[in-house]
């Protein structure tokens, strides 16, 4: 057989930086919970909640999805390791899923703050940075995913 009619398989070559961002992509979401707590505290929820009713639901929304997306990075890594076939199309659904989620949920942010702060621009930068950061994942990683012949030899059990 010809060299170059081989598929690699296994968990190498670009398929590590995949596996890298699927390993460190828990911890980064556990990293978000402090912002969520100086909201709970000295009564600042209640107080946002009386002037903006809709901020409750918003922000319980944001808690559940992302600790929806956390476990479903937990399941993202057995996937991965255990080289299941379910991986890429998991993986694919979960990029796009958190992206789309990331622009709805600034999105209504800012509809639901712009009377309150009028002069505050829609997309405040740290989300104009989020949104570039995971676009720039999905750009990339997902084309990877769909297409690499490593992806399609790997992830067969």
């Amino acid at each position: 057989m010809a060299k170059e009619n081989l598929v690699k398989s296994g968990l190498g070559g670009w398929l590590i930086l995949v596996g890298l961002g699927v390993i460190i992509s828990p911890f980064f979401l556990l990293s978000t919970i402090p912002e969520y707590l100086p909201i709970f505290q000295d009564n600042t929820y209640d107080e946002l909640v009386s002037v903006v009713p809709l901020f409750g639901p918003l922000i319980w929304t944001e808690i559940v999805v992302n600790i929806t997306i956390f476990l479903c990075s937990i399941y993202l890594i057995f996937l991965f390791f255990a080289k299941k076939t379910f991986f890429p199309k998991f993986f694919i659904w979960l990029a796009l899923g958190s992206l789309v989620f990331v622009i709805v949920d600034a999105i209504v942010a800012g509809m639901i703050f712009k009377d309150m702060l009028p002069d505050e621009p829609f997309f405040d930068p740290e989300t104009i940075k989020e949104i570039v950061r995971m676009s720039i994942q999905v750009i990339i990683w997902v084309p990877y995913i769909m297409i690499s012949k490593r992806v399609k030899a790997t992830f067969i059990k």
